[in-house]
């Protein structure tokens, strides 16, 4: 018999995890949040709703988060009406974007109330969560992170096991270290190619089936080429809120990490400039606006 499962925070990944999990035959219960039109939509599909985070570990064996980040996790775990309020023993999957050093510390706060965490953030799109194809990371004890696989394939297309708890948010932020990396590349690059007199469908001549295509490459281009918000619906605050755990992330290990500034400061900027509900590809808007440079010079 499948382990009832819990869920909370179903957004643009959430709603595809959630809708992967229900339609395979997890019974599923969710706590809605701001998207009403999720948990409708989940509902008909055969999930119950809980009103509370209490009332869904009431309800639940496992609960997967997948939420903005660490003050969030901690929040909807140790707040009032938090899932540690039921006082019951649980397994929970942490598939937000978090801090290893909040996810470390709390796993060891949670085991003394007969609750284990697994960190297992994920990679890939909305659309990859919508068809079960997502790349997830795990961090965990071995036998917690085999209870949790068999939820996990509902919705990843591969899963890595890293290590100990909290490896999964340190790969994480590894991984999103590279792919914001290449975003603020990308941008400056584009800008660059404009003030020489090179087109942005020169560049991706260049670069589209070569040695640096990638898929990264192809839905932050999908956006500067086609014009597509919907090709990488990932928020710019977001990914300063990532560079900013790999910040703190870096100082705790006393190393050097200077390409991670550089990089922060790109989003640092661009959010300052009003931009954090833009999506990361439109951070070559924010670099080309920075130059004096219009869409259409690109172009």
């Amino acid at each position: 018999m499948k382990e009832r499962i819990g869920f909370i925070g179903l957004g643009n990944m959430g709603h595809g995890m959630a809708k992967n999990l229900v339609e395979k035959g997890w019974p599923l219960t969710v706590l809605g949040h701001r998207r009403r039109d999720a948990v409708e939509d989940l509902k008909r599909r055969g999930a119950a709703e809980a009103a509370t985070a209490t009332a869904l570990a009431e309800a639940s064996d496992v609960v997967v988060l997948c939420v903005t980040g660490s003050p969030q996790v901690e929040a909807v775990i140790l707040g009032h009406d938090g899932l540690a309020s039921a006082g019951k023993p649980l397994l929970i999957v942490d598939c937000s974007t978090s801090d290893p050093a909040s996810t470390i510390r709390l796993a060891t706060e949670l085991a003394a109330k007969r609750i284990e965490l697994v960190d297992a953030p994920l990679s890939r799109t909305p659309s990859d969560a919508w068809s079960g194809a997502l790349d997830v990371m795990v961090g965990g004890a071995p036998p917690a992170v085999a209870r949790a696989r068999p939820v996990l394939e509902a919705f990843a297309g591969r899963i890595v096991e890293c290590g100990p708890v909290g490896t999964g948010h340190a790969m994480k932020l590894l991984n999103n270290f590279v792919a914001l990396g290449y975003a603020a590349l990308y941008s400056e690059a584009l800008m660059i190619g404009a003030k020489a007199g090179l087109s942005a469908k020169v560049f991706d001549a260049v670069i589209r089936d070569g040695r640096m295509d990638c898929l990264f490459y192809r839905t932050f281009f999908k956006y500067v080429l086609e014009r597509d918000r919907d090709a990488h619906r990932f928020t710019l605050s977001n990914a300063l809120k990532d560079a900013t755990y790999l910040a703190s992330f870096v100082q705790a290990l006393g190393v050097a990490n200077p390409m991670g500034a550089a990089v922060r400061n790109s989003f640092a900027q661009a959010v300052a400039s009003g931009g954090g509900e833009d999506f990361v590809p439109m951070l070559s808007d924010y670099v080309a606006g920075w130059n004096a440079q219009s869409g259409r010079e690109r172009s």
